[in-house]
């Protein structure tokens, strides 16, 4: 027996991340493996295993602390006849929230820190010393744009926690939007008591649809969207990707359109180096990438996530069939890493196993483009003589207008239906 202090992990680039649910207790036995803690992160969750088995002696955290890799987590009194036995312990997996968002009789409920009710007027911070807030919440603020030395702390020691950066948003917003000559304020929408109009019923939001809500307003609000419609005959597609069942069903996988789309796309980015690029945070400059990961938006019982498929121009078809497949189901099962869904440089959302003609996809920021699928169709196309069936597929190209103009979509559009349309392009 020895006493051993478990630490959080490597956890990717994520710090400051939320716990939201402790699963031991002192006293508890535990196998090497087993979850010790939940952490809740802006893109995901994830379980911090043990990494060994035996007995807890102490727990360190609660619920609501935020931690980092290295933070101490719980004491372990080691079963060294067990942990011999037991295989090293893997860096924890991040879970795309395939169980339910409550947890009401194993967690403990966070700290719930009210600020004042109501919020004194901004501090004037002008030549003083720096504010003092985490990580976290500096990000936060970053990203809701709010200027920290104007934000008054109700924290210790006047530390400006995540609430108060939000009620500053508040009290902003309510300001800004009572003079309705002034403009620029998004009005609220009112809060409607709908039980009044018949029986209604209230169901939370899945996780992933609460962390992914405000990434997506953040990107709609941000990023000038423009929508690109078009279409790729991919009849001979279609026929070779039939041709190749026999030979996938071997190797244990299916062909999917998405294979070459996702192939296809990694080489018109090639061609064209601004859809694989990223905007600089002051929009003064390009971040161009010279590799070619593909985000793929995955269906799963609590909403989409999008893990990514990497280096995808190096990849031959079958290869990247096996990935898909194996990534996809990893995605619908929960068991997605940090990694597994971070670097992607554009996006596809297909919607052709259900169906539709068009859509507008929202682009994936910080990504500059996102590829809507949707199903393909026979229909008839005049090939100068005749008509005749081809079966055509929608796509549907959103992308950043401050970084891609309209021609320049075009073009990549025009291309990548060539690369569908004959896929011996893809070698050349």
């Amino acid at each position: 027996m020895g006493v051993r202090q478990v630490m959080v992990p490597d956890i990717g680039d994520f710090s400051d991340v939320e716990i939201i649910e402790i699963l031991v207790a002192p006293g508890d036995i535990v196998k090497a493996e087993d979850a010790l803690l939940a952490l809740e992160s802006d893109k995901a969750t994830m379980d911090v295993p043990s990494p060994a088995a035996g007995t807890i002696k102490e727990v360190s955290v609660a619920v609501g602390d935020r931690v980092s890799e290295g933070t101490l987590i719980v004491t372990l009194e080691e079963d060294t006849a067990a942990t011999k036995t037991s295989p090293p312990a893997e860096p924890p997996p991040v879970v795309a929230d395939t169980k339910p968002a409550a947890s009401p009789t194993t967690s403990v409920p966070p700290a719930v820190h009210t600020p004042p009710p109501s919020l004194p007027p901004p501090v004037d911070r002008a030549g003083a010393a720096p504010v003092h807030a985490s990580p976290g919440v500096r990000r936060f603020a970053r990203e809701l744009g709010a200027d920290l030395t104007q934000v008054r702390g109700s924290g210790p020691k006047a530390r400006i926690l995540k609430e108060d950066v939000q009620a500053h948003i508040k009290q902003r917003l309510s300001q800004s939007a009572r003079p309705a000559e002034g403009g620029g304020s998004i009005p609220a929408i009112p809060d409607i008591d709908f039980s009044k109009f018949g029986a209604i019923e209230k169901v939370e939001l899945s996780r992933i649809k609460r962390l992914s809500g405000p990434h997506l307003h953040r990107s709609w609000l941000n990023v000038p969207h423009v929508t690109h419609h078009d279409e790729a005959d991919i009849t001979e597609l279609e026929a070779f990707r039939i041709s190749l069942k026999g030979e996938a069903a071997q190797a244990g996988t299916r062909i999917t359109a998405l294979v070459f789309i996702a192939k296809a796309l990694a080489v018109a980015m090639k061609q064209f180096p601004n859809f694989n690029a990223s905007l600089s945070v002051d929009a003064q400059s390009l971040v161009l990438k010279k590799y070619f990961h593909v985000g793929i938006a995955v269906d799963t019982p609590n909403g989409l996530v999008v893990p990514v498929i990497r280096n995808v121009d190096s990849r031959g078809f079958m290869d990247l069939a096996l990935v898909m497949g194996e990534i996809s189901a990893r995605a619908r099962d929960g068991k997605l890493k940090a990694d597994d869904m971070q670097g992607g440089c554009i996006t596809i959302s297909s919607l052709g196993g259900i169906g539709g003609t068009a859509f507008t996809p929202i682009v994936n920021a910080p990504e500059v483009a996102i590829l809507g699928v949707t199903r393909a169709r026979m229909t008839p196309v005049w090939d100068g003589e005749n008509f005749a069936p081809r079966l055509m597929l929608p796509l549907d190209l959103s992308y950043d207008h401050r970084v891609i103009d309209g021609a320049e979509a075009a073009r990549f559009m025009v291309y990548l239906c060539q690369l569908l349309q004959d896929i011996r392009r893809l070698l050349l």
